[in-house]
C-alpha cells in the first residue's frame, strides 16, 4: 500500500514540479483572471497525466507488478488515479467556466478577453486552428468521462454493464488527447514537461488503441479445456480444473489469472488453486457463488468444454525471510493458500517454515474441509478452521493466543477487504510492524 501512495501522490507533485518549471508566471499572477490561465494549464496537466498512467495500467504490464506488489495493488492505483483525474478535470472544468459564472452573478466585473498576440509559429497557428472544435470536444468528452467513472466506482452496478461501459474510456480518453494536444501551451512542448506529456500521450494512446481491438493481455494467453468440475453445496463453491493445451508457461501458488469460457461474459480473475507441474500441465480454480457470473457457472460450465487462460498475475507468493508465516483465508479467500499447500506437498526439498493457516468461514461443507485437513497434513501446516456461528469472528488477540511465535511470523491475508482492514489495524495495535509483515491481497478488479 504504501507503493501505491508513493507512485500516486509522488506523480502529482513530480508534474507539479515540471509545471512550475514551465510556467514560471504562476508567481507574478496578480489577479484572478491573470491566475485563471495557469490554473486552467495546471489542472489540466495533472488530469491528463491521471488519464495517461491509468490507461497504460489498463494494459497490465508486467514492470510495475514487482514494485507495486503485484497486478491487484496496479488494479488500486489505476482506480485512485480515475478518482484523482475526475477530481482534477472537474477543478480544470471549473476554471475555465469559473469567470463566466461569477460574471453572470455579478461577483466578478466582466471585462474584454486579452488580446492574443500574433502567433508567428506555423505549428502553433495550425493547432490553434482547430481552438473550437477542441473545446467543444473536451467539454462534451468531460461529461462523458466523469459518468464513466461515476458508474465505475457505484458497485451496485452488475459487473456486465459496468465492463461494457468501461470499454467506452479509451475513446473518451483519445478525444481528451485531441484537447489535450490542441489546448496545452504551445511553450510547454519546449521544456522537459513537453517531453514527459508527449511520453504519457503515446503510452496511453496506445493502451487505449490495444484496449479498443481487445488485445490487452493477448501475449499471456493460454487454451484449455475443463477437466473435471467439483461442486461443494455448503459453502457454495466450485473447483474447476482446466487441462491446458498451450500457451501457458507457469505459475507460482498464490497467483491468479482471468479467466473466458463465455466471450460475451468476457474475462474474469480467479486465484489459481493449484501448483504447477510441467509434465502435468493442469490448473486448478475454485469459485464461489457470489454473483451473477458466479452463481451460474455450475449450470454453465461443462466437461470438455473449451476455455482461455490469460496470466498469471500478482504477487501474493509467499516470498519472505520470515521463520513463522501465518496465512488467513476468509472464505474462497482461502484458495491461494491451497495451492502453496499442495506445493509444500510436492516440494519435498524445500526450506520449511512453521506455518499456521487459519480458514474462516460463515457456512462449512464437510467434503471441503476433509480435503483442506488433507492438504494441511501433507504440507505440514498446522490449520485452525474457524465456523462463525460456532467459533465467533477471528480477531488479532485470537491468532497471538494461538500462535505463540506470532512476533516472529509474517502474515498473509486474503479475503473479504473490510475483515482484512480490522485485522491489520489489531495486530498493529499489538506491535506488529504491519507495513512490512502483513499481506493483503487487494482482489477488487473495479
Amino acid at each position: 500500500m504504501n507503493n501505491i501512495l508513493k507512485a500516486f501522490w509522488g506523480g502529482l507533485v513530480a508534474l507539479t514540479l515540471l509545471w512550475l518549471a514551465a510556467a514560471p508566471g504562476v508567481f507574478s499572477a496578480s489577479t484572478l483572471l491573470g491566475l485563471r490561465g495557469f490554473m486552467v494549464q495546471y489542472s489540466g496537466v495533472l488530469a491528463i497525466g491521471c488519464m495517461s498512467v491509468a490507461m497504460i495500467l489498463a494494459l497490465r504490464p508486467r514492470w510495475p507488478e514487482r514494485w507495486l506488489g503485484g497486478l491487484d495493488k496496479m488494479y488500486r492505483l489505476h482506480k485512485w488515479l480515475g478518482i484523482g483525474a475526475l477530481v482534477l478535470a472537474t477543478t480544470h472544468w471549473v476554471w475555465s467556466n469559473g469567470p463566466k459564472w461569477a460574471s453572470s452573478l455579478g461577483l466578478l466585473t466582466p471585462g474584454g478577453r486579452p488580446k492574443r498576440a500574433p502567433i508567428d509559429d506555423p505549428i502553433q497557428a495550425y493547432l490553434m486552428s482547430f481552438r473550437s472544435i477542441a473545446e467543444t470536444v473536451g467539454e462534451w468528452t468531460f461529461y462523458g468521462i466523469a459518468l464513466l467513472i461515476a458508474i465505475s466506482l457505484v458497485k451496485l452496478i452488475p459487473y456486465r454493464p459496468f465492463k461494457r461501459l468501461h470499454r467506452l474510456l479509451p475513446i473518451a480518453y483519445l478525444a481528451i488527447v485531441f484537447h489535450a494536444v490542441i489546448l496545452t501551451d504551445f511553450g510547454y512542448w519546449l521544456t522537459p514537461l513537453g517531453a514527459v506529456l508527449v511520453l504519457m500521450l503515446a503510452g496511453g494512446c496506445y493502451a487505449a488503441v490495444l484496449s479498443l481491438l481487445g488485445w490487452i493481455g493477448a501475449g499471456r494467453r493460454a487454451t484449455g479445456t475443463i477437466a473435471t468440475l467439483q461442486s461443494y453445496p455448503g459453502v457454495k463453491a466450485l473447483e474447476i480444473t482446466i487441462d491446458v493445451l498451450s500457451g501457458w508457461t507457469g505459475h507460482k501458488a498464490g497467483q491468479f489469472a482471468f479467466v473466458t469460457s463465455d466471450p460475451k461474459e468476457g474475462a474474469h480473475p480467479y486465484t489459481i488453486a493449484s501448483s504447477w507441474y510441467p509434465d502435468a500441465p493442469r490448473i486448478a480454480f475454485v469459485t464461489k457463488a457470489l454473483g451473477d457470473h458466479t452463481s451460474q457457472l455450475e449450470r454453465k460450465l461443462k466437461v470438455g468444454q473449451k476455455v482461455t487462460v490469460e496470466g498469471p498475475y500478482g504477487r501474493f507468493i509467499f516470498d519472505d525471510d520470515r521463520p513463522v508465516q501465518i496465512w488467513i483465508g476468509g472464505g474462497i479467500g482461502i484458495t491461494p493458500f491451497i495451492a502453496r499447500m499442495k506445493q509444500l506437498a510436492s516440494d519435498v526439498g524445500e526450506n520449511r517454515k512453521t506455518v499456521h493457516l487459519f480458514h474462516t468461514t460463515k457456512e462449512a461443507d464437510e467434503a471441503a474441509l476433509d480435503r483442506l485437513e488433507a492438504d494441511a497434513r501433507a504440507a505440514g501446516i498446522q490449520l485452525h478452521v474457524m465456523i462463525d456461528s460456532r467459533d465467533g469472528q477471528l480477531t488479532g488477540s485470537r491468532i497471538t493466543q494461538d500462535v505463540p511465535e506470532w512476533r516472529a511470523a509474517s502474515f498473509w491475508f486474503c479475503g473479504p477487504a473490510g475483515f482484512g482492514k480490522m485485522l491489520r489495524d489489531d495486530l498493529a495495535a499489538q506491535g506488529v510492524p504491519v507495513h512490512q509483515r502483513f499481506h493483503q491481497e487487494l482482489f477488487e478488479m473495479r
